[in-house]
């Protein structure tokens, strides 16, 4: 076997150790690399302290106090465009739960890897000197970035890679200390099980639950953006709606996102089989399941939020409503206070409040669909439909995309699509009666439609320059000869429209 490390990455680890250091992979790309999965950055750790790392690499930065130097290299990937170079450190008292209050350079391995989170994450991986020398077909490793096994030393003083096997996160050392220390450590843990797949009741070692339990509490003291960006991590993994039941079973959810939990046994009408806080979140699993972009993936998970809040009666006759309206009003204050952006603040709260749009194609007209494109702009619509498949698998209904759905999108395109009309002719009717002396009537109406027929024969045609010259040449023809031109036209509008229609329709499978 043969560990993929990019040759950037290899430079840097090659130059410590020539430099007379120790040097190692650390943490998450040694996770990574050993789940055959490709690391999203690389870090490094060795005995070398920061001014000791600038010296020994070419294009190298250092702006924090933690020791971290970050090397810049010339690589295209995002991945090793920095490759992070921290010293041997270890740490005491996090005040804020969040950042060590004291940070002191170590000068063994093993006290840097017992500061670290989780076991999976406290490996170190040193690639050995002779690697360098090895060459195979004549190219070396820092050319090809392949480093066979033979040639690769785990450090693992944690067990980690047993708990990689076994699929459990579990802290390194005392569960509550490492917690207590950095906060944000009560979602990472969720979220990196959620992330790697590793998703059995058992996924979250039995001593971390109880600690992320006891713990949850201290996410008072991390910054709202900090939590967004783990919880946004979780909502873009493909266990999504594995992790949102994972921080209600463990009572972290009510320090995120507290008003989903108010949907907890809540039941519906009989258009639902689960109560509202499964069917919110069976939406966002259909949402993950198909890979569909954020904005919908929160507005799966969002868009009943307000029924508990509106909900009349019992049992099957029970009704909800404005539950869209003060559903919509909710999602806007929970995404602003994780500090998400205004525009997807915005683009999800319109799908929140229009996603129970009327959509029996038995009834609604173009103008309808018209206006719900209005309602959350054409930038959104398909958004909003998306949210509306997800709805409906959340409800417990067997297919995605029923008949009536699949016309309702022919003609949200029928709706989106630039007619042909005289309206996208470069020049106007106040154009023509202008170049040609007529007052408004039918005879410039039939000037038009017969530059219309023109231009659906050629579109080359539609430029002001000729269009004016035709006006000029067209006014001098008598009425009864622009008639015709102008119903041949208008004929040949109606023939390419339907055309159009007809291969929209094909492609929803609707008549």
């Amino acid at each position: 076997m043969a560990y993929k490390i990019p040759k950037e990455v290899l430079q840097v680890l090659s130059r410590l150790e020539t430099g007379g250091f120790e040097a190692y992979l650390v943490g998450g790309c040694v996770r990574d690399l050993l789940l055959g999965r490709d690391p999203k950055d690389w870090d490094v750790t060795t005995n070398a302290v920061p001014e000791e790392i600038q010296k020994l690499t070419d294009d190298s930065f250092y702006e924090n106090d933690f020791g971290t130097v970050g090397v810049i290299t010339d690589s295209e990937d995002e991945s090793v465009k920095v490759v992070e170079v921290t010293p041997y450190r270890q740490e005491a008292k996090y005040t804020d739960k969040r950042h060590p209050d004291i940070v002191r350079f170590a000068q063994k391995l093993e006290d840097d890897l017992a500061r670290r989170d989780f076991t999976i994450n406290a490996m170190a991986l040193k690639v050995l000197e002779i690697a360098y020398i090895y060459s195979d077909n004549q190219k070396s490793v820092l050319e090809t970035g392949e480093v066979d096994e033979k040639f690769i030393e785990l450090v693992d003083l944690w067990k980690g890679r047993e708990d990689l096997k076994k699929k459990v996160i579990q802290t390194v050392g005392n569960a509550e200390e490492r917690l207590s220390e950095d906060a944000l450590r009560v979602l990472r843990a969720i979220r990196l099980a959620a992330e790697l797949d590793f998703v059995t009741r058992e996924s979250i070692d039995s001593q971390t639950r109880i600690a992320i339990k006891k713990s949850a509490h201290l996410l008072r003291m991390i910054s709202k953006e900090r939590i967004r960006d783990e919880f946004t991590k979780m909502l873009m993994s493909k266990n999504a709606e594995w992790a949102l039941r994972k921080m209600h079973d463990l009572g972290v959810l009510r320090f995120v996102a507290p008003e989903l939990e108010e949907g907890v046994g809540v039941g519906q009408n009989k258009e639902h089989v689960f109560p509202v806080w499964d069917h919110n979140l069976k939406s966002l699993g259909h949402a993950s399941e198909k890979n569909f972009n954020f904005a919908v993936r929160l507005a799966a998970l969002f868009h009943d939020v307000g029924k508990p809040r509106v909900k009349e009666g019992e049992g099957p006759d029970s009704t909800f409503y404005n539950h869209e309206v003060v559903g919509a009003k909710m999602t806007a204050r929970i995404l602003s206070r994780l500090r998400y952006s205004k525009k997807l603040v915005e683009s999800v709260t319109l799908l929140v409040r229009w996603h129970l749009f009327f959509s029996d194609t038995d009834v609604i007209t173009l103008s309808a669909v018209r206006r719900i494109i209005t309602n959350v702009g054409e930038e959104n619509i398909w958004d909003l439909m998306n949210v509306r498949f997800c709805d409906r698998i959340g409800m417990g209904r067997p297919k995605e995309e029923p008949y009536r759905l699949r016309k309702y999108e022919s003609m949200i395109e029928e709706a989106l699509r630039d007619p042909l009309h005289v309206k996208n002719l470069k020049i106007k009717g106040d154009d023509a009666m202008k170049i040609t002396g007529l007052s408004a009537g039918p005879k410039i109406g039939y000037i038009l439609h017969a530059l219309l027929e023109e231009v659906l024969d050629d579109p080359s045609l539609n430029t002001e320059e000729y269009l004016r010259k035709r006006v000029k040449e067209l006014s001098k023809l008598s009425e009864e000869e622009l008639i015709k031109l102008g119903r041949a036209g208008k004929e040949r509008r109606e023939k390419e429209e339907q055309k159009e229609i007809s291969k929209i329709r094909t492609k929803y499978h609707v008549k």
